[in-house]
């Protein structure tokens, strides 16, 4: 087992990893942006060096300088958490060329599963079910009308590389196909420095589900169940729960061997994501694969009772994964409520700034995980998340009321936060019944104008 772990991240996933470093009795080396400063991951790492200035491409995404932090305070191992360089398959390398652990999947896992088309290759040759769509990049609009003339309309446009929504839109006729394309290349140059793009059948209203695995270097790959995170706005997750209402165990045993052959087909390593869109008719098909720890393992956390970070810790270090398929058993229901810094009537705008009032809520069945506190500055120059409330009951109808308890005891002023907004959504008739698809915000908006 590793003695010193880096963790390259901030906020409140830099703080999980150090919570559960500190449990495995491993020393913590934190780095932080010269505006993050006061931040709690820097207080409760054992050590802390500053690597850059505001600007994320001088701090957090500073290779250089993250892996001269690693080296001066002489670590073993990085973290990456997620978002920055989790799927950095370059920077993965570097660490190993280091000598220093990558706590994550290995390059090649990386580079594989991050290039959209590669990964629905390999998905097919698994024989997993995927999205109709172009068989490679697509570069000109004449191939893009071509595709959408097969297909027939609607379909989207999606960059090859990253996430996040970026690079994405959804087109239902040629004109709009035209300018999607440009736009959408665009979009993908700036975000993720690859213009490429490619086309898909849009399938209309589905529900967002995604698996949770596990692999050793030993070849043992397991599953944790689903999460659904079919609650979204303009493709960012903001509330994720398990199990999902939507699948019967049929559908839910399927899903979980799929899941499993896509990550055997690459000899998957660590803590991954495979995330899959389940049609109106029960159908499903492979989306995309997630080569990091997700933002909303917690709900796993919640019914398995595995750690998943440290479960990711003692696998980079060689150890096998702590538990076989046939040991999981899931207890109860989770619900995750991602809280943001944002106005959700005021078309969800960032609200930074400094918190002056910070309530908590507790009791039974709560979790909070954040990294904010009263006097904490919500920065303008990263993410706006200010926390995750994870809930545990044991039914659905439960964890919704305890959810609606917790938000209520929630205060953090005078920002903006999307507390309101999640309020909502657990007294919205069909999220309770637990009947919605992707395009559920829009509605409820849309329904409330």
């Amino acid at each position: 087992m590793f003695t010193k772990i880096l963790i390259a991240n901030r906020g409140e996933v830099a703080l999980r990893i150090i919570r559960a470093c500190k449990e495995l009795g491993i020393r913590t080396v934190a780095v932080y942006s010269q505006p993050d400063i006061n931040s709690l991951h820097v207080k409760y790492a054992d050590e802390a060096i500053c690597i850059g200035s505001a600007a994320s491409a001088n701090s957090y995404l500073n290779i250089p300088s993250i892996i001269s932090a690693a080296e001066i305070t002489d670590v073993e191992a990085i973290h990456p958490g997620y978002g920055f360089l989790a799927e950095d398959a370059h920077f993965a390398e570097i660490c190993e060329s280091c000598k220093i652990t990558f706590i994550g999947p290995t390059p090649d896992n990386i580079r594989r599963m991050g290039d959209k088309m590669a990964a629905k290759d390999t998905a097919r040759k698994a024989g997993v079910p995927i999205i109709p769509g172009s068989k490679a990049v697509v570069k000109t609009k004449e191939e893009a009308l071509k595709i959408a003339k097969e297909m027939k309309y609607p379909i989207i446009v999606k960059a090859a590389s990253g996430g996040g929504g970026k690079g994405m839109r959804i087109c239902h006729n040629d004109v709009r196909l035209i300018s999607a394309l440009l736009t959408a290349q665009r979009e993908a140059e700036a975000a993720f420095g690859n213009p490429d793009v490619y086309i898909e059948k849009y399938i209309e209203r589905p529900r967002h589900i995604e698996i949770q695995i596990l692999g050793d270097k030993h070849g043992h790959i397991i599953h944790l169940g689903e999460r659904d995170c079919t609650i979204q706005r303009r493709h960012q997750k903001l509330i994720e729960e398990t199990p999902s209402p939507a699948l019967d165990s049929k559908t839910r045993k399927k899903m979980g061997e799929a899941a499993i052959k896509c990550a055997r087909a690459i000899g998957y390593v660590n803590a991954g994501t495979i995330e899959f869109l389940l049609d109106e008719d029960g159908s499903f098909y492979f989306m995309e694969m997630n080569t990091r720890i997700q933002v909303e393992h917690p709900v796993t956390e919640a019914v398995t009772g595995i750690d998943l970070v440290k479960e990711q810790i003692k696998i980079a270090s060689g150890e096998k994964i702590s538990h076989k398929q046939d040991d999981i058993e899931f207890r109860g229901n989770a619900i995750e409520c991602r809280i943001n810094a944002e106005d959700p009537d005021n078309d969800f705008m960032p609200s930074p700034g400094r918190i002056t009032a910070f309530q908590t809520p507790g009791g039974r069945g709560v979790r909070l995980d954040t990294h904010a506190y009263t006097g904490y500055e919500i920065s303008p120059y990263y993410d706006s998340m200010i926390g995750k409330l994870i809930v545990h009951g044991k039914s659905r109808n439960e964890a919704i009321a305890i959810c609606k308890r917790a938000l209520d005891e929630f205060v953090v002023e005078p920002i903006k936060t999307t507390i309101p907004f999640h309020k909502k959504v657990m007294n919205n008739t069909a999220f309770v019944r637990g009947r919605f698809s992707t395009d559920f915000v829009e509605r409820m908006f849309e329904t409330a104008k």
